[in-house]
């Protein structure tokens, strides 16, 4: 069954068996900096859009199998729980923000960032933040990318956002967004420009790639916590909560073409 922690393992697993090394989102951009890149990599993202919860089962998974991961947290009520993300934050892992101002601002730009500083400070109070990566806020007008062009990050000690400073050409991103990997139908901005095109139908079909040629020598895998079970229970609550948005994102998607 996919979408399941066990699945997680072997995909992870995998992946070391076929010499992957796995970088925070951070690790990478001081590594690009310093140019001491020669191995088969994977950037590991995790977008943290609701169940901190699930986020803090896969850190833990992580941990044992001996890696780090990026974990972006929203500061909404829901996924802000700050004993979560110092465990997180504890276990090794990085911590960013997934922010989303421009859509809870309604585009003023004022207020944006504005609320960009706050919501920074506040998860600074438990991990320090270098990196971050926007929400793709897919009820929203808003693209919150767009701050970015009045405002420069790197005035708030960042050193870099994925979306805005990763060269798509030279790395393979596969995203989990709406449960399914790479299906743009259902992502209105969780995709990227990329002359690299794989297609990836399931977890197992990523493992099967990566122990051929046809894998990417640089990899980012942006996996969602609250996409992946621990059980079958949580599994059929996942797939009919996902089907039904993925419903409403496709139709929202149309109307973006």
């Amino acid at each position: 069954m996919d979408f399941t922690l066990s699945t997680y393992k072997s995909l992870i697993n995998s992946l070391k068996d076929n010499n992957y090394k796995f970088f925070t989102v951070e690790e990478y951009f001081s590594l690009i900096v310093c140019s001491s890149l020669d191995c088969p990599l994977v950037i590991l993202r995790h977008d943290i859009d609701r169940t901190p919860e699930n986020a803090l089962k896969m850190a833990k998974l992580e941990h044992e199998l001996g890696l780090k991961a990026t974990f972006y947290f929203r500061t909404i009520p829901q996924t802000f729980k700050p004993e979560i993300i110092k465990e997180i934050d504890d276990l090794g892992h990085e911590i960013g923000y997934h922010y989303e101002n421009m859509a809870r601002c309604n585009g003023n730009y004022e207020m944006a960032i504005e609320d960009f500083r706050n919501n920074l400070d506040k998860l600074r109070e438990i991990s320090p933040v270098y990196t971050i990566c926007m929400h793709g806020s897919p009820l929203s007008q808003y693209d919150n990318r767009d701050l970015w062009k009045v405002y420069d990050y790197r005035d708030y000690g960042i050193i870099g956002e994925p979306y805005l400073n990763i060269d798509w050409d030279e790395v393979f991103y596969i995203t989990d967004a709406g449960r399914a990997w790479n299906n743009e139908n259902v992502s209105i901005r969780d995709k990227v420009d990329s002359n690299i095109k794989i297609d990836i139908n399931s977890t197992i079909d990523i493992i099967k790639k990566s122990k051929s040629s046809e894998m990417p020598y640089q990899i980012m895998l942006n996996v969602h916590p609250h996409n992946w079970a621990n059980n079958n229970a949580e599994w059929l609550k996942i797939f009919a909560w996902q089907g039904t948005k993925n419903i409403i994102k496709r139709v929202i998607s149309n109307r973006h073409k």
